[in-house]
């Protein structure tokens, strides 16, 4: 008998294609399961002004996926596919996170507009968050930085309409939607540390629920890392008042986790490293954060 198993996605074209990939996964896991594409409007994809409210005028979590929770709580839908990056860093007993997807390319990457060769000085870099706008400082000194909003197909469009010199975008996105093409280079996750989770989908259900199916898609390597970047930004708020960036990998059996911590108010910027076993992930990431904080 066919099971219908019902994903509920943002309408953006990434978060579409993100959650039409752990559909398909699932469906040739398993043929006698039929996975259903419920898209849905988020308060993010329609009301920007809780941004210029924020404390961080480049970005605020949760807006993205507050609908698709509820969903998930009426029954409406069984799952939830987000980008991890935009899931809040603090834990929903009630709706927990139920796999992780292998990762995507974490790095983030530079786009130019249609035609151009190089980075023009006359314009602004287009980019949504003060942790990439504090680090892009290090690599263009004098570079003006300034926020620039909507999904990927929009802001590449006011790139090429020339409100922008260039873009600083996730690359996974771009490769998912098919527009890795546009990527001019690849920031080095040292040159730009990344946003906790980047690459990475999460995949949020009922707690009490059965979720065998998304075996198909579960990535135990990913979980660990998010484990440890998650942990690092919840450490230090959540990364919602102070840029916050973390990227961790698996080496031949050990964790490596790379942070940054900025408090721009106070002119403080430290980046660090953390090296342990990957069991301890969220142990070792949260004393990273602590080490940072605290400028030891």
């Amino acid at each position: 008998m066919t099971r219908v198993i019902r994903f509920g996605s943002r309408k953006s074209a990434l978060a579409l294609a993100q959650t039409r990939l752990v559909m398909a996964a699932v469906e040739a896991a398993d043929p006698e399961i039929k996975a259903e594409l419920v898209p849905m409007t988020t308060t993010g994809d329609v009301n920007m002004k809780p941004f210029s409210e924020a404390s961080d005028k480049f970005g605020i979590k949760g807006l993205f996926t507050q609908e698709l929770e509820e969903a998930l709580r009426s029954g409406e839908i069984d799952v939830a596919v987000h980008s991890l990056k935009d899931v809040p860093m603090y834990p929903n007993d009630e709706l927990p996170i139920v796999a992780y997807s292998k990762r995507e390319d974490a790095r983030d990457a530079l786009v130019l507009p249609e035609g151009a060769a190089e980075i023009s000085d006359a314009l602004p870099l287009g980019c949504s968050s003060a942790r990439r706008r504090l680090q892009l400082a290090k690599l263009f000194p004098g570079m003006r930085v300034e926020p620039v909003r909507g999904n990927v197909n929009t802001r590449l469009r006011k790139l090429d309409e020339g409100q922008f010199s260039a873009l600083v975008l996730a690359a996974a996105g771009l490769i998912r939607i098919g527009l890795d093409g546009r990527i001019t280079r690849y920031f080095s996750t040292d040159e730009i540390i990344p946003a906790p989770g980047q690459g990475i989908m999460a995949c949020q259900g009922r707690a009490g629920e059965s979720y065998d199916y998304l075996d198909a898609v579960r990535c135990e390597a990913a979980a660990c890392c998010a484990r440890a970047e998650r942990g690092f930004s919840a450490e230090l708020g959540g990364g919602c008042t102070a840029p916050v960036g973390a990227y961790a990998e698996i080496i031949d059996g050990e964790l490596t986790l790379h942070g940054f911590y900025a408090d721009e108010a106070e002119g403080i910027y430290r980046e660090g490293r953390a090296c342990g076993r990957p069991e301890n992930a969220e142990e070792l990431a949260r004393g990273l954060a602590r080490r940072l904080r605290e400028g030891k």
